[in-house]
Formats: structure tokens, C-alpha cells, sequence
């Protein structure tokens, strides 16, 4: 008896210490974003009271860009040591959580009725979009697989659809990559254009929201797209593009079947269990916090303390993009999945431009 609990004493001990040190080494990464995003939010502020003070017409240009170009600046010119960089992929969680976060400021009611509407929206985009870069990828000669995972990048939930699509249907590391350079890159001007566009065009908040959450790839990128243009804009975007993220799951089962059926991917034998692995759980997260607040389960203060923290959740997220985007590493990726994205990408933005203006038109959104 002693033997046994002498040699299971040290593996019990092994196991916090493993677990102590991989938090440990999150922790340069966390304040790099912290300090990147709080910079960010800095530089906005002291714009703002400059401008104000000195009476100078400026747009206000949000700590969500700012937190963004600071990020690339860094990445692009110094670099990112190793010591930061798990902390910095953590971005990725805090994107999760601050969206989860934001359904406190959901009712359901609005949830549902705006979740309808852009569910039709974006079957009708997906179909649209699906088909056209399955056409693209021939014209230009892609791998079929490379142009399969393009297509699911691009039509739901950028790299997050990427990776999940690249095990289901036995795709190449390389042509994961190429995607994944991509659907970045793009996303990436996206944060620059369609603000822009949106502003010329004249758009309501609304109708913006749900143009740039139906036609930006990335969750990271969508959201900063809407947080660019207007605070409720913002919102709109992130539940139009919780409504895209919802169908990963499907999509990526029909490719997998896809493949399978052609004897170059692994048959899917359990296909609940297949699209609950691949449901993007944020989503439920998202639903039942804004169940508790259509339900006044939160008072107004922790409302407001539940808003605040999915601020920061987001400022964590928006220097982390910036931070994880090499422009020397998608440069080496080759021109033609930039420009069968690239292409695809007008199509879709255009697409989905004139559904929001025909639903704002119709549905009055």
C-alpha cells in the first residue's frame, strides 16, 4: 500500500505543475495584448479630447482599429517573440467570450426576429457563394480541395471553417495554409473597406450590421467591422455572423460526405456526433446569456459590468488580430488562391450588399 501511494504521489503532484507552467507561459502574451489594446483605446481617447479642445472636425476612429494597426506594426517590423506568442493565440477565446458576453444586451425577441431574417439571407448568400467559388477555383486551376476549403472559408466562418473542414475531408497542410493566408489577407482589408463603403452608401446602422456580418469571413474581423462603423452596428454584425457561424457544422458534413463519397476522405459513421464536434458552442453561450437578460435575471448594473467586460474581451481580441497577421508570411502563399479569394470576396460583398437592400427595402429591417 505504501508502494502504491509513494509512486502515484509524484504523478499526482506532476499534473498541477504541467498545468501551472502552461498558464505561466500565457502570461507575456496576455499583458502584450492587454498593453497592444489598451493602447489602442489610449490613442483614440487623446484624439478625441485633441480634437474636441481644439475645435477640429475628425472622425472618430475607434480603439478597435487603432488596436489592430498597432498589432500589425508590431508583427510586420520587430516581430512577435516565441515567449508571447501562446499568449497571443489566445485571442481567439477572448473573441469567443466577448461575444458570448454581448448577448446580455440581446433581448430574445430581437434576437429572433433579426435571426430569421439573415438565416434567409444567409442561405441564399451561402448557396450563391458556394457555387461561385467552386466555379472560380476551376477557371483558375486550384486543387479541388484547396478551391473546397476556399469555398467554406469564405461562405461561413473564415479560418475557423478552414480548420474545421481541413481533418473532414483529408485536405494538405499546404493547401490549408494557402487558405488560411487568404481568407486572412482579405479579412484583413475588409476592416479598411467596408466602413467606407458603408459610409458612402449612406447605410443605417442596421442594414450595415448585417451587410458586414453576412459578407466578412473571419468572427474577429465582422466584429470589427460593425464596432468600426457604430456601436450598434457592432451588435447588428456579431448576430448576423453568430447566424452564419451556426451552419459550420452542416457545411462542413456535407463536404465530408462529399469526399467520402469519392474515396478520398474518411466516412462519417455518426453524423449527430460529427456536427455537434463541429458547433461553434459560443452560440449557445451567446443565446442563453441573452435569455437570462430577456428573462431580467441581471440587474442594470451587472448589465453594465456584463457590457464592460465584453469590451475588453474584444480589445484582447482586436490586438490579437493585428499581432497574429505576418504580411511576409501571406506573401509567400502564391497569387492565385489570393485572387480566386479575392474575387470571390467582391462577389460575395456584393451579393450580400444587395440582399440587405433588398430586405431593408421589403422587410423594412
Amino acid at each position: 500500500m505504501a508502494t502504491a501511494a509513494n509512486t502515484a504521489h509524484p504523478i499526482a503532484i506532476a499534473e498541477p505543475i504541467r498545468l501551472g507552467r502552461r498558464l505561466l507561459a500565457l502570461i507575456p502574451g496576455l499583458l502584450l495584448l492587454t498593453a497592444v489594446g489598451y493602447a489602442g483605446k489610449f490613442i483614440e481617447q487623446s484624439i478625441a479630447a485633441y480634437t474636441k479642445s481644439h475645435h477640429i472636425t475628425f472622425p472618430n476612429i475607434e480603439y478597435v482599429l487603432w488596436a489592430i494597426v498597432l498589432g500589425l506594426l508590431i508583427s510586420n517590423t520587430v516581430g512577435v517573440p516565441r515567449i508571447f506568442q501562446a499568449g497571443v493565440a489566445t485571442y481567439a477565446f477572448w473573441l469567443k467570450a466577448g461575444i458570448v458576453l454581448l448577448g446580455s444586451r440581446f433581448l430574445l425577441g430581437d434576437i429572433l426576429h433579426l435571426g430569421g431574417i439573415s438565416l434567409l439571407l444567409v442561405a441564399i448568400a451561402l448557396t450563391l457563394s458556394l457555387t461561385f467559388m467552386h466555379f472560380l477555383g476551376r477557371r483558375f486551376k486550384l486543387k479541388p480541395k484547396l478551391t473546397s476549403l476556399l469555398a467554406v472559408g469564405s461562405s461561413i466562418c473564415g479560418v475557423s471553417a478552414i480548420i474545421a473542414a481541413k481533418p473532414a475531408i483529408d485536405a494538405d497542410d499546404e493547401d490549408a495554409s494557402y487558405a488560411i493566408a487568404a481568407i486572412l489577407a482579405l479579412g484583413a482589408l475588409s476592416l479598411f473597406t467596408f466602413p467606407l463603403i458603408g459610409h458612402s452608401l449612406h447605410l443605417s446602422d442596421k442594414a450595415y450590421g448585417l451587410w458586414a456580418g453576412l459578407a466578412v469571413d473571419n468572427t474577429a474581423e465582422a466584429t470589427a467591422a460593425g464596432a468600426l462603423y457604430s456601436d450598434a452596428a457592432g451588435k447588428v454584425a456579431v448576430l448576423a455572423k453568430t447566424s452564419r457561424n451556426a451552419l459550420i457544422g452542416f457545411v462542413v458534413l456535407a463536404y465530408a460526405i462529399y469526399w467520402a463519397s469519392r474515396g478520398q476522405a474518411q466516412t462519417i459513421g455518426n453524423k449527430a456526433q460529427f456536427l455537434w464536434q463541429k458547433f461553434p458552442k459560443f452560440v449557445l453561450g451567446f443565446l442563453l446569456i441573452s435569455l437570462l437578460a430577456t428573462l431580467s435575471f441581471f440587474t442594470k448594473p451587472q448589465l453594465t459590468s456584463i457590457a464592460n467586460l465584453s469590451r475588453w474581451a474584444f480589445l484582447l481580441t482586436f490586438a490579437g488580430v493585428g499581432l497574429r497577421t505576418s504580411f511576409r508570411e501571406l506573401g509567400k502563399q502564391g497569387w492565385r488562391p489570393f485572387a480566386v479569394g479575392a474575387i470571390g470576396e467582391v462577389f460575395i460583398a456584393l451579393i450580400t450588399l444587395g440582399l440587405v437592400y433588398g430586405a431593408n427595402r421589403f422587410l423594412h429591417l
